[in-house]
């Protein structure tokens, strides 16, 4: 019962983390809000149902939940910033890896992650 409760409490801790992130994303252009907002709606609909509808129904934020959960459409900007911080990411991180082997696989997960996001429709801008 610790266990689930504990978890229950990370999961909520993490999305109200990635929540805030999320919110300083829409004025800053460095930060992807969609993408973090995806993040948050998953802590939340895993521990806390009110607060998953609470995001989902926000009048703000809750138009990039349901752009991408109802029609998967993420706005131009979203996808410039994840692909511009996904992938000076993943390199650096390569950088680090002594493993050929697991540098191919970081970089094959990078490509079908941006192979995914570049072939989603884009919404309107927020």
């Amino acid at each position: 019962m610790l266990k689930i409760e504990l978890k229950r409490y990370l999961l909520i801790t993490l999305g109200t983390v990635s929540l805030s992130l999320g919110v300083v994303g829409i004025f800053l252009p460095v930060l992807p809000t969609t993408p973090l907002l995806l993040a948050t709606a998953y802590c939340y609909v895993r521990s806390s149902p009110s607060l998953y509808r609470w995001l989902t129904g926000h009048r703000v934020l809750g138009r990039y939940l349901r752009d991408y959960l109802e029609r998967r459409t993420v706005p131009r900007r979203a996808k410039a910033v994840a692909l511009g911080t996904l992938w000076p990411s993943l390199l650096l991180s390569m950088l680090f890896i002594p493993l050929l082997g697991v540098r191919i696989l970081v970089a094959l997960v990078g490509l079908g992650v941006s192979i995914y996001l570049i072939r989603l429709p884009e919404g309107a801008a927020a």
